[in-house]
Formats: structure tokens, C-alpha cells, sequence
């Protein structure tokens, strides 16, 4: 029995020895972190230094050794990059297409990821396996179908009811948005989440009377919020850096996205480094703010997407 002395409690003799200090997992721990940091340092290098370089003068910006902290920072360059031409409409075309895009995946995905998985019909688990083989097909291949569908599509661009005579949805804001708004990634990441959702909470609102549009709508979508922010930040990601569709289907100027008129303008200006780096980090900034507001959902969405 544990003995009282001076109104302090006593541990019992048997469970007075001391755990031995693991050596092992510490240094395990440490080393771990140790490769954690220098990863972390690699990445986040090439960024500071970008930012440095935009607050400094060409001059500045190549002396060696680098200068990672500004002497005398100036956000000139900043001024002179948005007194470009056109920058404005960069930025209004990039955040209309990743904004619109990423809502139309949220709802497409979010209902075939419902269908997948709450809903029973035959053929359910092959098709999904159809779905997700999809992404094994490198976009080249399905490029060139793409482009010519677009192309074709009636009564668009000045093309009649057979699709001919003009350019269908190539070069206009239905061509960057629509083949972009559904995604085998964001169906399986979604489902995986859904398939936590209990089946019992379905089945009490099915005997309440709730239709299936409703018990999606109001029951699993608000439980599937994690998973949605981190859908949400994927998709606006990666379209608001997408360089590749636009470059192919888009000709006129007042179409170009923000990576495609960036690309142009280092073209057009080679050795002006400094509105260079004021221009990569205006770009890089958005996709960085949306990151840090979700990032707990983002993180949640994540870890909790693979469970069963």
C-alpha cells in the first residue's frame, strides 16, 4: 500500500524503479527531424531567395555571395511589374478559371463520390475501377481528342448544327473551364472520405423522408468539409498554375491566363530579373494565402481520407 508522509503521496516500492531513458528513440527522433529541417531548407530556399530578389536591384540581385536579406528592400519592382500591360486581365482570366473550375469539381466530384460511395446499384465497383484507371492516362494522349471535340462543338464559335465552319469552344472561357471540371483524383479522394460517413445516420434520415438529393446535400456534404477544403486547394492549385491547356487552346490575348502571360513576358523581356521576381511572387501568392487559410482542413482532409 502507498504510505502518506508530510500530506504527500507516496509511489509503492514496486513501481519505485525509474524507466531507463530510450537512447535509441531519441537519436532516431533526432536524426529524423535532422533530415525533416534540410529537406525543408531545399524547398523553401528557392522561394526566399525569389523574394529577395524581387525587393532588390538587378545589380544586387547576382552578387556573390547572395544577398539573402535585402540591404535597402524597394518595392519598385513590384510597381513597375503591375504598370505592365494587360496584368489586371492576367489576374482576373487565371482567378475566373481556377475559382470557377474548382467549384464545378466540387460538385460533380462530390455527387459521383456520394453515388460511389453510399448508393448500391449493379456494375457500381467496376465502374469505379473504370473511373479510377483514368488516371492512369497521361493527358498528351487524350489532348489531341480533346482539342478536336472542342473544336467541333455546334451552334459555338460559328459552327452550325454539324460542328463546322468555325472554332467551337477553342480560344473562349468555355474551353478552359469545362474540360477541367470533373477529375478522377477528386472523385476517389472524395469517396475515401464518404465511406467514414456512418450508414446508420443515411438510413434514420431516409426513414424521416429526406430524398437522396437532400440527405447528400444537407447531411454528408457538411460532414465532408475537411476533405472538400482539401479538394478545394488542390484543384485551385493546379488551375491557377495550369500552363499547359491554356497555351494550347487559347490564341487571343484578352484569354491568357496569369503562368501563360508570365511565360510570354519573360520571353518578351529576358534580362529583367527584377520584374521577373516581383512577377513570380504576385503569382505565388494567392496559392500560398488560400494553403495557410485551409490548412487545418487541408491536413485533416488528408489523414482522414484513407481510413475505411
Amino acid at each position: 500500500m502507498a504510505v502518506v508522509a508530510r500530506g504527500r503521496r507516496l509511489a509503492p516500492a514496486a513501481t519505485a524503479a525509474r524507466k531507463p531513458f530510450d537512447w535509441r528513440g531519441a537519436v532516431g527522433k533526432a536524426l529524423i527531424y535532422l533530415v525533416l529541417a534540410a529537406l525543408a531548407v531545399v524547398f523553401i530556399a528557392p522561394f526566399v531567395w525569389m523574394v529577395s530578389a524581387s525587393l532588390q536591384d538587378v545589380s544586387d540581385m547576382f552578387r556573390w555571395p547572395p544577398q539573402w536579406i535585402p540591404r535597402s528592400p524597394d518595392l519598385g519592382n513590384f510597381a513597375l511589374f503591375f504598370q505592365q500591360a494587360n496584368i489586371g486581365r492576367l489576374f482576373f482570366n487565371s482567378a475566373y478559371v481556377a475559382v470557377t473550375v474548382t467549384l464545378f469539381q466540387l460538385f460533380t466530384a462530390s455527387l459521383a463520390a456520394y453515388t460511389f460511395a453510399k448508393r448500391r446499384f449493379p456494375g457500381r465497383d467496376a465502374l469505379f475501377l473504370l473511373t479510377l484507371g483514368t488516371m492512369m492516362i497521361p493527358g498528351q494522349v487524350t489532348l489531341i481528342p480533346t482539342y478536336i471535340i472542342l473544336k467541333n462543338i455546334p451552334f459555338f464559335g460559328g459552327n452550325d448544327w454539324l460542328g463546322q465552319g468555325g472554332h467551337g469552344w477553342l480560344d473562349s472561357y468555355w474551353g478552359l473551364i469545362v474540360p477541367q471540371g470533373a477529375s478522377a483524383f477528386a472523385i476517389f479522394l472524395l469517396r475515401q472520405y464518404m465511406t467514414t460517413v456512418p450508414n446508420d445516420l443515411l438510413d434514420a434520415a431516409r426513414i424521416d423522408g429526406a430524398s437522396e438529393f437532400r440527405i447528400y446535400a444537407q447531411i454528408v456534404m457538411p460532414l465532408c468539409r475537411p476533405a472538400l477544403a482539401a479538394l478545394a486547394i488542390f484543384s485551385f492549385s493546379f488551375q491557377w498554375d495550369n500552363f499547359y491547356w491554356p497555351l494550347v487552346i487559347v490564341s487571343s490575348e484578352a484569354l491568357r491566363t496569369l503562368p501563360l502571360g508570365l511565360a510570354l513576358f519573360v520571353v518578351r523581356n529576358r534580362t529583367v530579373w527584377d520584374l521577373l521576381m516581383a512577377g513570380s511572387v504576385v503569382a505565388t501568392l494567392p496559392v500560398v494565402i488560400v494553403f495557410l487559410l485551409f490548412q487545418k482542413h487541408f491536413v485533416r482532409g488528408i489523414a482522414m481520407s484513407g481510413l475505411k
